[in-house]
């Protein structure tokens, strides 16, 4: 995991109507889920044997009942004040909150709340703070909430010593899960043809962890600037998959290769060579 490492929790409702809402919560570990939430039984599920981290099972019960206590109040206090804010139906929550890491050391906290999709106020030094560009809906929700000073510190622990304290223990926890290295499987096939007299050229990868991964259509050492590359996408058992593509004209393919650099390969790159071997369907 790349430095800074977060610990964030996500928490998105949609209100379809004034009866009618969903909740979807999940904790993440930067960019790897660690935790989601069952609805149904209102309980925290643990997505890996390290996602307890070094809590208690008296602290995951304390933060369960915490958490299902604030997602009814957070959702009955939404849907009252939801006609005074002027938020309308069908309309979705989103709200990001966690700490950072950095160097080993905590480096800061964050919690924000988007209306739309769109900045909405935001919890800073112990009470919550209207982004401007959210108008006066945003400063209005602000003074509703920070009616509640009790509340707000309860969230202020929850931000500067809770997380702290559980990200140092889920890194512990999680190490040989979190720093092993998985080398990575590569492929090359033929995507969609761009045009008469050309071929698009796909370099698959996938199966590898950590991450960060550099992946190159070469024509010997001359990395191939028309290079494209798609997000790095999760596999289901925590690996990454990556696709890198390049458009050429037919008889420009012969002599290019896909080269893979990755931690877990230590300097041994992978070096696919295309060949022309690769006859595109129907020809």
């Amino acid at each position: 995991l790349k430095e800074p490492l977060s610990f964030h929790v996500i928490w998105i409702a949609s209100f379809y109507n004034h009866s009618w809402k969903q909740n979807l919560v999940s904790g993440w570990l930067s960019d790897l889920q660690t935790h989601t939430w069952d609805s149904n039984s209102s309980t925290i599920v643990f997505l890996w044997p390290w996602s307890r981290g070094n809590f208690s099972n008296e602290e995951w019960k304390e933060l369960e009942t915490l958490f299902r206590i604030r997602t009814i109040r957070s959702f009955e206090g939404i849907r009252r004040y939801a006609h005074e804010l002027q938020f309308e139906y069908p309309f979705e929550i989103q709200v990001t909150g966690g700490c950072e890491l950095h160097s080993g050391k905590v480096s800061g906290s964050f919690l924000q709340l988007a209306y739309q999709g769109s900045d909405f106020v935001s919890f800073q030094n112990n009470s919550w703070l209207p982004y401007p560009v959210a108008g006066n809906m945003a400063k209005h929700f602000c003074k509703v909430l920070n009616q509640n000073q009790h509340e707000n510190d309860i969230t202020h622990n929850l931000l500067s010593d809770t997380c702290p304290r559980f990200i140092l223990g889920l890194l512990d926890a999680g190490k040989a899960h979190l720093q092993r290295q998985v080398k990575p499987e590569a492929w090359l096939s033929h995507g969609p043809s761009p045009g008469p007299g050309h071929l698009q050229l796909v370099c698959h990868v996938s199966g590898f962890y950590p991450k960060p991964v550099w992946v190159m259509w070469m024509r010997g050492e001359q990395e191939q600037q028309g290079t494209q590359r798609g997000d790095i996408l999760p596999s289901a058992d925590g690996t990454w998959y990556l696709r890198a593509t390049l458009e050429v004209a037919a008889g420009e393919a012969a002599d290019l290769s896909c080269r893979v650099k990755h931690s877990s390969l230590e300097g041994q790159d992978i070096v696919l060579y295309w060949e022309g071997s690769l006859v595109p369907r129907g020809s």
